[in-house]
């Protein structure tokens, strides 16, 4: 009782009248056998989680390469069928409109928001995602291509991605759940569609939150966009890739002047599109506060514009470009612009669809103007300006480096790095996701 009383009354002699009972050395021992323990458990926690989260991603693959797949081919049909009958469908453009918006009214008004509920639950802004944004944006996508709307599909795939993903982890309660499996879903959504899985493993890290990627994502990223690109890809969804033959010498200082000027332009225009679509969405809800009288009175004159402007060139996805670009075909002097005017007013309005696959095709269009200007390979800077416009639009780095990677090959690697990092720095952290936030505001809070 006395060492006892002795030991809580004056812990420095715990050690001193301790050692009445136990050695220094067995205490030393026992304190670092449950320290082993400790972290022996800790491990296998880690382990099991990440066991957990590779197989959860296996199965996230697979089923949002099979969706992507649906959702993919039957778009490409609808495109094909709205090409050879557009002097029949665009008309009813502003009709398709307002049933779009009836729709998402009717069944989930909250889905209209899109992208930025995917932007909201990453940043702990929102528990869920309705899983009724699955079927209204993939329909409402279809009906906008069918019309003759100007405008894409990641968006669609990315939202799929995400909804699936992040519904399966809080219903397993895993740890992180809000960001870790949406980012996965995401990186499926991406790699599904474009069979670019490396460009969407980078594009759903760092898109969310600009300068800050969180690599406790990577390895379930990574693999449920290899997983969901061989899955699309088996079921029959073609890949968009080309090889370029033509390396450019970097060595070279004209060349290297050219690489920057490019650089530049392609970031820019990526920022112009970025800009004009948020300001555009915000004049036509202010002006027009009534959905249906936004989308049903503007897609009048949109209509007209698109019938008129060359049998539907700028209606759709905009791969007829991409396919004149990189196949000797024909590109005016003013497709990318008209593109980009069109694609923005489309999406500001309330139609459905994405921002890619048009960036993807206003970047290639430009770059064979600035290529014939410049004199250098027009092709060439048609793959740079894919990437790049891309890039500086959705205020991401990583994402187009590889996607201009995997699309064309790693011959062009410094090329597409020196661009991308140029367009990356002139877009000036606009992005055309409103709800994107930034590293740097996020830490001056």
């Amino acid at each position: 009782v006395y060492r006892f009383t002795l030991c809580s009354q004056n812990f420095k002699n715990l050690p001193i009248v301790c050692s009445h009972f136990l050695s220094a050395d067995m205490i030393k021992i026992k304190v670092r056998r449950i320290t082993m323990e400790i972290e022996k458990s800790n491990v296998n926690i880690k382990l099991t989680l990440v066991i957990k989260y590779i197989a959860m991603a296996v199965i996230i693959g697979i089923i949002v390469g099979i969706v992507d797949t649906i959702f993919g081919r039957g778009l490409l049909a609808i495109s094909d069928f709205r090409t050879a009958n557009y002097k029949y469908l665009i008309p009813f453009l502003p009709i398709a409109g307002l049933f779009i918006v009836w729709m998402y009214s009717y069944f989930s008004k909250v889905s209209l928001k899109g992208m930025t509920l995917v932007f909201e639950a990453g940043q702990n802004k929102r528990d869920s995602i309705p899983m009724a944004l699955v079927p209204l944006v993939m329909i409402g996508t279809w009906i906008t291509h069918l019309f003759g709307g100007s405008a894409g599909r990641e968006g669609v795939a990315v939202q799929i991605g995400a909804t699936l993903s992040h519904y399966m982890g809080r219903k397993l309660k895993t740890p992180d759940n809000s960001r870790i499996m949406l980012i996965t879903g995401m990186a499926a959504g991406f790699g599904g569609l474009f069979q670019t899985p490396l460009a969407a493993t980078f594009f759903a890290m760092e898109v969310i939150v600009a300068g800050y990627m969180d690599y406790q994502a990577l390895l379930p990223a990574i693999t449920a966009a290899f997983v969901a690109s061989f899955t699309s890809h088996s079921l029959g969804l073609e890949k968009f890739a080309v090889e370029l033959n033509e390396t450019i010498n970097m060595s070279d200082a004209k060349t290297v002047i050219i690489i920057i000027i490019l650089g530049l332009a392609f970031g820019i225009v990526g920022r112009i599109f970025s800009y004009l679509l948020q300001l555009l969405k915000k004049i036509m809800a202010e002006k027009i506060v009534n959905p249906y009288l936004r989308i049903g009175l503007v897609s009048i004159p949109l209509a007209i514009i698109l019938l008129l402007l060359w049998q539907g060139r700028y209606s759709g996805l905009g791969t007829n470009l991409i396919l004149n670009a990189f196949n000797n075909g024909e590109i005016f002097l003013v497709d990318w612009l008209l593109k980009l005017l069109l694609t923005v007013l489309t999406l500001s309005i309330g139609f459905q669809g994405g921002e890619v696959t048009p960036l993807f095709s206003i970047g290639a269009s430009l770059g064979i103007i600035l290529g014939s200007f410049l004199g250098i390979s027009p092709m060439l800077c048609a793959a740079l300006g894919y990437a790049a416009v891309f890039g500086s639009a959705t205020n991401t780095l990583m994402a187009p480096i590889m996607l201009g990677i995997e699309v064309f090959g790693g011959n062009n690697m410094l090329a597409f790095v020196v661009v991308c990092s140029l367009a990356y720095v002139v877009n000036g952290n606009r992005s055309i996701y409103g709800a994107q936030e930034n590293i740097e505001k996020i830490i001056s809070r």
